[in-house]
């Protein structure tokens, strides 16, 4: 469990080093912690509430928070504190059956990560022609001002290989 939390914590710090920077006019920041938010409909719309200091957090705390937050907000009980700010955000429609999305940044954020749903695709396969494998479409929109798109493809490859093979975070 230990070697997981430390792989997480290096996709989030490989994150935090490759797009810690936001754009808001005129100015450039660096930012100082991984505060990644995640996106939550409620029945007054969108929220965005924040994962404090996501790289120094394993999969389980991570995961309680966002049951947290996610409660919070269609409670209506979030704190501006608890939602306004972060370095990064994630929007999942999947489980709305939606196969890809393109999600928009919020300011001053410089990238925002949309996962779609899980669908079944032929594949080759050398030993029966073809079989059925689960796949997901993830999309990464970059701020360009902020985040070179192949700095945003970097990313996108630790992050592929993390989902593709979850026991390389074991290693």
């Amino acid at each position: 469990m230990m070697k997981l939390k430390k792989s997480i914590k290096c996709l989030f710090r490989m994150l935090f080093l490759l797009l810690k920077r936001s754009f808001s006019n005129p100015f450039f920041s660096r930012n100082d912690a991984v505060d990644v938010n995640v996106a939550v409909s409620t029945e007054t719309g969108l929220i965005t509430p924040i994962v404090f200091n996501a790289d120094t957090k394993g999969l389980i705390a991570i995961s309680t928070d966002v049951e947290e937050l996610a409660a919070k907000a269609r409670q209506g009980k979030l704190q501006p504190h608890e939602y306004q700010g972060g370095t990064f955000s994630v929007s999942n429609l999947g489980m709305f059956g939606v196969k890809s999305v393109s999600s928009i940044i919020n300011p001053p954020q410089s990238c925002i990560l949309g996962i779609g749903g899980m669908i079944q695709r032929l594949v080759p396969d050398k030993t029966n022609g073809t079989c059925a494998q689960d796949t997901l479409q993830v999309t990464l929109s970059c701020d360009h001002r902020v985040v070179d798109g192949a700095v945003g493809a970097q990313w996108l490859q630790a992050f592929r290989r993390y989902v593709e093979e979850p026991h390389n975070m074991l290693l």
